[in-house]
């Protein structure tokens, strides 16, 4: 309570109030004084509370504060009687009732008085539903209510512009700033056309200046509109080249199914998408309306404060426990364990609730697809922009990869015989350069030999005839040769033929069998997985319903043990109070004095009469030191002015003594000239 009355003094002698109070001088406070102060704390909070209580009925002032602590939201402590208490304390003055809510009010001045002004807008007026019907007040009120939308909004961005640091100073410098370059560029622009004037043919130069600024802008839009022109182009091939990847896509699936899966799938997506539209967007669109109406009510109300959200929190704890302890008696009551639709009903719950799931990873696996396929398209107009190639799908970069090992592995081959062929062309160059050695050596001698006989040119005449017929002859052995092969060819095909023919038909007439069996099991799995589900199913319910009771039974045998304990607890507790009561009335009927004023009832009454002569005490000091106070604080005014006095001559004698030093030492030199 002390450190509570520290405070308020404190503050009430800060700005605005400037009260000057001490301990003393705010205790000894008249009600009345009480209730000016607590409406002057009030009026620097909301200004229409500025006023003198002296001109307004008890009962004015104290419905006037009630209603503007209520906007506030202060919470008087107690139940409803003590309620009724602090009105009547703060219709009365009363100490107990107006030191904390002086106290409370000055801990938070600037909350409470953003607080106040936003009441005088956003407190909403109530408007019965018969006045509503006319159309007039309804427009009126409509017109309230979005003018009250309009001022929480403008409040918001008022807000945020104080905390994002603009201030009025800073836009001025940048006004001033501008205006100064404004003045700079005119008289540069001045500075300018006096130069150009004294230029010949000034006015046609400006005129092709102009025009050539006019061709250049027009030369950048032209350039802009290109540009767009490009990425749109881009654009569309991109969307052209999506539509040939789904129309791929669409093809391959055509080509690979049937027209049974197809309906099948069209059948799953439809019911999917109903279920979707149907079922879980409504109930979606439901809890987000709720959400935000609960929303919008939050924030119509005022901001709220630390204690008002933990109060919030233990209702809301108090409510939820009140709700599981209906839940739990409803169990009990309206659904027993022997009922015949309580597993039909529990697993049509576990359906749902995996078909909830079941539809939000599809949901999840939807959204996540589309923001793959988005950074695709992204990471492929990035690629087409730095000038690179199409990327690639899975399937083409396969057949990409299969074609470049066929191809690296071809290269190898190739290689190895372009160094063969490498090296044996160069032992036949050498060869060939012998032979050709030894063919002009051997001409040379053929040709002396042939001048000598007088028969020159019939060796080349010999040489030509027979490449000829050589040639001929090779001709003739090729295509013989190729016929041959050709029906030896032919005959091999036709026998590898009845060969596979012969050795495949065993394998295919076992393939039917094999077929004919794969269908039978897979119905018959069908079949044991139908009824796997089920029972699992059963089961999944039996157990739930088993998990169920016992953990009713846990909660029920910890509740007893619970009240077990308290009563215990209790029954202890009681012993020891009616043994202390017991030795109580001992030591208070007993004929000792000594044994009595050991007893409770002799300690308190000898320590509320020792209180009650302290007070008394204080009581006519407080009196001696309020009677002494004035004619104390004349005497002290007394003593400060005969400090001043004394002080006063002080330095007048101080004065005196220095001047009297100056003379003595100025007679001093006039005597020392006198004798010089």
């Amino acid at each position: 309570m002390g450190d509570q009355m520290q405070f308020i003094v404190e503050k009430l002698n800060q700005e605005p109030f400037r009260k000057n109070y001490n301990l003393i001088s705010f205790d000894s406070l008249e009600p009345l004084q009480l209730l000016q102060l607590l409406s002057d704390v009030l009026g620097e909070i909301d200004p229409k509370h500025a006023v003198d209580i002296r001109e307004e009925l008890p009962e004015q002032t104290a419905k006037r504060m009630l209603n503007l602590l209520g906007i506030l939201k202060y919470k008087p402590p107690g139940t409803v009687s003590d309620l009724s208490a602090f009105r009547q304390g703060l219709v009365t003055g009363s100490k107990a009732v107006i030191h904390p809510v002086l106290h409370w009010l000055l801990q938070r001045t600037n909350e409470l008085r953003t607080r106040a002004y936003l009441a005088r807008f956003l407190v909403k007026l109530e408007v019965s539903a018969e006045f509503l019907q006319d159309d007039t007040v309804a427009d009126f009120n409509k017109q309230y209510e979005e003018l009250m939308e309009a001022f929480k909004n403008l409040h918001k961005e008022h807000e945020q512009l104080k905390i994002s640091g603009l201030s009025t100073a800073e836009i001025r410098r940048d006004i001033s700033a501008m205006e100064e370059e404004k003045d700079q560029l005119a008289k540069r622009v001045e500075r300018l056309k006096k130069r150009v004037e004294t230029v010949q043919n000034h006015q046609r130069m400006l005129e092709i200046a102009r025009q050539l600024r006019l061709e250049k802008e027009r030369e950048e839009s032209l350039a802009q509109q290109k540009q767009e022109q490009k990425s749109q182009l881009f654009h569309s091939e991109q969307r052209l080249q999506r539509a040939q990847v789904q129309l791929k896509e669409m093809q391959h699936m055509v080509a690979d199914s049937k027209p049974e899966s197809l309906m099948k799938k069209l059948e799953e997506e439809i019911n999917f998408n109903s279920y979707l539209v149907n079922e879980k967007i409504p109930r979606e669109m439901e809890s987000k309306k709720t959400s935000v109406y609960f929303l919008q009510k939050l924030v119509a109300e005022p901001a709220m404060t630390q204690a008002d959200l933990t109060a919030l929190e233990s209702e809301i704890e108090e409510v939820t426990a009140q709700m599981n302890q209906l839940i739990e008696k409803r169990i009990i009551t309206y659904e027993p364990t022997d009922s015949k639709f309580s597993m039909y009903r529990q697993q049509a719950s576990i359906i749902s609730r995996k078909k909830e799931a079941k539809a939000e990873e599809l949901q999840a696996a939807k959204e996540e697809m589309f923001s793959l396929e988005k950074q695709v398209e992204q990471k492929n107009s990035r690629a087409h922009e730095l000038g690179g190639s199409e990327v690639l799908t899975e399937d083409e970069f396969k057949q990409y990869v299969s074609k470049l090992r066929s191809k690296n592995t071809l290269y190898k081959r190739k290689r190895q015989e372009v160094a063969e062929i490498t090296a044996e062309f160069g032992i036949l160059q050498r060869t060939e350069e012998l032979l050709r050695q030894r063919h002009e050596a051997t001409q040379q001698q053929l040709q002396a030999i042939e001048e000598k006989k007088g028969i020159s040119g019939y060796s080349y005449t010999q040489e030509e005839l027979e490449r000829v017929s050589a040639v001929k002859s090779e001709m003739d052995e090729v295509k013989g040769q190729t016929l041959d092969n050709m029906s030896e060819m032919v005959k091999k095909l036709n026998a590898m033929v009845a060969e596979k023919k012969a050795s495949l038909a065993p394998v295919i007439k076992e393939l039917r069998q094999l077929r004919q069996n794969c269908q039978e099991l897979t119905q018959e799995c069908d079949e044991k997985k139908i009824q796997y589900d089920s029972c699992a199913a059963g089961l999944e319910t039996n157990r739930s319903a088993l998990e169920q009771e016992v953990k009713g039974l846990l909660e029920e045998c910890a509740q007893e043990e619970s009240n077990y304990r308290y009563i215990n607890c209790m029954k202890r507790s009681l012993e020891i109070q009616l043994q202390r009561a017991k030795e109580e009335m001992k030591a208070y009927v007993s004929p000792d004095p000594q044994e009595r004023r050991r007893a409770v009832r002799e300690q308190y009454t000898r320590i509320i009469l020792e209180q009650e002569n302290l007070g008394k005490k204080l009581r006519e000091k407080q009196k001696v030191v309020r009677e002494s106070h004035g004619p104390n604080m004349k005497q002290m005014k007394m003593w400060q002015d005969f400090e001043k006095l004394m002080e006063c001559k002080r330095e007048c004698f101080l004065k005196q003594q220095n001047q009297a030093a100056i003379g003595q030492i100025i007679q001093e030199g006039g005597k020392d000239r006198l004798v010089l």
